[in-house]
């Protein structure tokens, strides 16, 4: 399963975007899509950005068989994942055919996110990522260099929301 997480400022500007797979049940943490999934992603995230402005907490709309989880701050700052919960009925990302290297049990099945995507357990995941990933942007935009809606190049947070998936996602 991949994931496609970015960060959206005050004026509707991307400020951070990550990609990047489940590390849960024998996955290697590295995001499948093809090339132009990039740009399909950037666009379902962006329309999904005028619902999340419209309801701003309570809506978490489908689109092209992908959830868009939104976490809105303080300062109105979007954090958005796109999640992919069926990979064999995306057309715009490639993974692999071959099974996974591990056996797939009844009870690996139940941990893996994208076995349902609406359940408590995913949104318990979501909401600690979502909640770790936070607590970095705080540190990051305290900098006093860090300007409103400036784009961030920190590896340090980048490395930061790559733990922060890993660990949840």
């Amino acid at each position: 399963m991949s994931y496609y997480f970015t960060i959206i400022g005050t004026r509707d500007n991307p400020l951070f975007e990550s990609d990047f797979g489940t590390s849960k049940v024998g996955g290697d943490g590295v995001a499948r899509f093809k090339e132009e999934a990039k740009y399909m992603n950037q666009f379902i995230v962006h329309a999904a950005l005028d619902l999340v402005e419209e309801v701003q907490w309570s809506n978490k709309e489908l689109y092209q068989n992908n959830h868009v989880h939104c976490y809105l701050t303080g300062g109105n700052v979007k954090f958005m994942l796109l999640m992919n919960p069926d990979p064999s009925a995306t057309t715009y990302s490639a993974y692999p055919t071959s099974p996974p290297s591990r056996p797939s049990t009844a009870r690996q099945s139940t941990i893996l996110l994208a076995a349902n995507p609406t359940s408590q357990a995913t949104e318990e995941a979501v909401r600690q990522f979502m909640n770790e990933v936070y607590e970095a942007w705080v540190k990051c935009i305290m900098n006093p260099f860090y300007q409103a809606n400036q784009v961030v190049t920190s590896p340090v947070f980048r490395s930061r929301v790559v733990i922060a998936a890993k660990k949840y996602l």
